[in-house]
């Protein structure tokens, strides 16, 4: 038996486009996020996401407006909060640069 494989579906949906890429370093990055939404996960998972008013070279930080995401739940909102340095995982942008 001759088994050929199947024939592509005709409505191919084209991948999606590259991230925009920037350049530049971690440090260029955080300087360019003050004042603007992040989110900040920390190593047990748990996300703050706020307007990231400082932070400091151990990436002790401040947020305002922030709220508390478990599981992707809020489960609490705080005017301002400070996160220990040790405890931060990553910061994303939560809006365009």
């Amino acid at each position: 038996m001759d088994e050929t494989p199947p024939p592509p579906p005709e409505e191919q949906t084209p991948p999606p486009p590259p991230p925009t890429s920037h350049t530049g370093s971690p440090t260029d990055f955080l300087k360019g996020v003050v004042g603007k939404r992040v989110i900040v996960r920390l190593t047990s998972g748990v996300d703050y996401r706020g307007v990231l008013s400082c932070l400091d070279g151990y990436m002790n930080i401040a947020l305002e407006q922030t709220e508390e995401h478990v599981n992707g739940v809020v489960t609490n909102r705080y005017g301002d909060a400070f996160i220990r340095g040790n405890n931060v995982l990553y910061i994303s942008a939560a809006e365009d640069l």
